[in-house]
């Protein structure tokens, strides 16, 4: 929601330790990555749809979760807050990690308020939302302007844990909110109202059951497009816009008229929709919002995937496996979609980490090697149990991308491709350094003094061996194999699910939003049919990897295969193990489980789903495939 003043702190306080006590009990299982897969974020889920724990969405009658049951005193202070509470969660930030830069700028936060009271924190934890900076000292309560750019700094080596809490408000809410204390503007004799346990009281909360109609009203929308307009920097085109605007309000409203929301007119809305997205598409392509961010995302996220839910496979970013952060821009830059797959750019000045005194250095570090949708994650997930290795939690865009000269934005979005000239000695260290202060052993410890066995994989990386061989100079790369019948298949998927956009305004591209790496020659394939694409996107990321490993000493290339390594995981883990000098202490069990990006159930002859459209483009893909069985061979 949008504020007068970036930061508020409300007249209440509360027994900080007592309330770490109680999360405390709750135990790591209960912990869930971050849904954007932020490096050193993760959440445990309070209120959710139906009281799902295992649920991101925002729209569905909000219910408490078991962990919110085993936590009375939480209750008691959701409860003195008073209000009506949508999702909420704990949020916790590791040691030198950061929420990244962004304005949240989705339907769902348009009318929401997020409520901050932390649970664990340090004086050095920086909470900045424009140009304001706070400290939110424990058991302090605290709300803020979601519309602004805001980001969220931890430079200590101790984590961080905030209660989230997300609230439409109530009378009661908005009389504490009045009675708050604005930073930098003294209110005499203002203190804040200390709220401890009381083991008597068990009081009853109140939930949001509505929040997502399926037609919005033409007053909400005329609502929603006035806020937009006025948030906007004025330019040429501002009257034409507005007068699209207004007709399209004028017909929705004829609209509703006729039908309200019933089912019956859902294909006339639609048909009203599309083009007058279209339309805005077009007039409003460079528009930008007073907080930096671009019209045209906010436009999508608040009006296009909010006006109308008729259709599961449209509304899916709205009513479902969707986090609403998931709208949410870098400035002037990509649109942050809902996995983590798909990690949003973060500013170029991250926190520095002090260069270790006894020179900690990278030993070997272990890069795996493949195309988008080969298997990678459940390679990552399985390895990275090995003793003495340490990794960033997930994929590395964060720590890449993060830095603005490495984005393909520096490079007019040629592509994802980073040679050894891109390597200079200052980003060498900067980039190490990134690396180094998010990454964790098995059992969530930092590294020890010494040197770091480092665990890296981003498909994009198939693309980056000579920056990479020049930033780890002893590194070791793993190509993973797997049948490219099967890739296509599951990069035909992550196309259509629109949960793997990478790139969704790539300039100059008709086309779907692109969709996972990014690879040179993308232009030539504008507007060719999607098995096509992903045809070429596989042969073009397979042959530039190939040409690249060509030039690596032997003994630090390693193969697998991704239908052997579902056969036998113990054995071909020991044997990458044994390649790479690591450690393996655990008995895997005979049928791997799923990866965190599992589109859906695996199955033996899955990819017959698309049989017509894959043996088509075989024929592209067959001297690459041909090449690189021959590479597999050749051990």
């Amino acid at each position: 929601m949008k504020l007068q003043v970036p930061f508020v702190q409300l007249p209440l306080v509360f027994d900080a330790p007592r309330l770490l006590a109680e999360v405390d009990r709750l135990g790591e299982s209960a912990w869930r990555p971050h849904p954007q897969g932020f490096a050193g974020n993760s959440a445990l889920p309070l209120i959710a749809v139906n009281g799902d724990p295992s649920s991101d969405s925002i729209s569905g009658p909000m219910r408490p979760t078991p962990h919110l049951d085993a936590c009375p005193y939480l209750r008691q202070i959701l409860a003195s807050i008073g209000a009506v509470w949508g999702r909420s969660r704990l949020m916790r930030l590791s040691g030198h990690a950061e929420v990244p830069m962004h304005a949240d700028l989705a339907y769902y936060w348009r009318d929401r308020v997020r409520v901050h009271v932390p649970i664990q924190t340090q004086p050095t934890v920086r909470f900045q939302c424009g140009d304001a900076e706070v400290n939110m000292a424990e058991g302090e309560c605290w709300i803020f302007d979601t519309w602004r750019l805001h980001r969220v700094i931890n430079a200590n080596p101790a984590q961080r844990i905030h209660l989230v809490a997300d609230t439409v408000g109530s009378e009661r809410f908005w009389e504490h909110a009045s009675g708050g204390r604005v930073p930098g503007r003294p209110v005499p004799n203002w203190q804040p109202r200390r709220i401890g346990p009381d083991p008597e009281r068990v009081p009853e909360l109140v939930y949001e059951s509505e929040n997502l109609g399926s037609v919005m009203t033409p007053w909400e929308l005329r609502e929603h497009l006035n806020f937009l307009l006025s948030e906007s920097i004025p330019t040429p085109q501002m009257a034409a816009i507005q007068q699209v605007c207004a007709r399209f309000n004028a017909t929705w409203l004829g609209l509703w008229a006729r039908y309200g929301p019933s089912e019956k007119g859902w294909s006339d809305y639609r048909a009203a929709l599309e083009p007058f997205s279209a339309e805005m598409q077009r007039l409003a392509e460079t528009l930008l919002l007073r907080n930096g961010m671009r019209f045209l995302g906010a436009f999508r996220a608040m009006i296009v995937q909010a006006a109308l839910s008729d259709d599961p496979a449209r509304g899916l970013e709205v009513k479902g496996d969707y986090d609403p952060d998931a709208f949410a821009e870098s400035p002037g830059g990509e649109s942050r979609t809902v996995t983590a797959a798909t990690q949003p750019r973060v500013e170029s000045n991250p926190v520095r980490t002090p260069v270790d005194p006894v020179g900690r250095r990278f030993d070997r570090p272990v890069i795996i090697l493949s195309s988008p949708r080969s298997g990678s994650t459940l390679l990552f997930e399985t390895l990275m149990r090995a003793p003495g290795l340490h990794t960033v939690g997930g994929e590395s865009h964060v720590q890449i991308e993060g830095l603005d000269e490495l984005h393909p934005a520096a490079r007019n979005f040629d592509s994802n491709r980073l040679d050894a000239d891109a390597a200079t000695p200052e980003l060498i260290e900067r980039l190490r350094e990134r690396f180094e202060a998010g990454l964790r052993d098995r059992d969530g410890g930092r590294p020890p003094t010494g040197p770091i066995r480092l665990l890296e994989k981003t498909p994009k990386n198939a693309l980056r061996i000579p920056f990479l061989r020049k930033v780890f100079p002893d590194a070791h790369f793993v190509y993973l194999y797997r049948d490219p019948r099967e890739v296509l298949s599951s990069m035909i998927e992550a196309w259509t699910s629109g949960n793997f956009r990478t790139y969704p305004r790539l300039p100059g591209w008709q086309g779907p939003a692109w969709s996972l790496v990014l690879v040179p020659g993308w232009r030539e394939w504008s507007g060719r049919p999607l098995p096509e694409i992903v045809a070429r996107q596989w042969e073009a990321t397979t042959r530039i990897l190939l040409d690249d490993l060509a030039a690596v000493t032997g003994e630090r290339v390693h193969r697998i295969r991704y239908d052997r390594f579902l056969a036998d995981p113990q054995a071909q883990v020991r044997r990458l193990c044994n390649e790479l000098d690591l450690a393996w202490d655990l008995e895997l069990e005979a049928h791997l489980p799923h990866s965190r990006y599992t589109m859906s159930a695996p199955a033996p002859e899955k990819w017959r789903r698309h049989e017509r459209e894959i043996e088509a483009v075989m024929p592209l893909i067959e001297a690459t495939r041909m090449r690189a069985e021959s590479f597999l061979r050749d051990r």
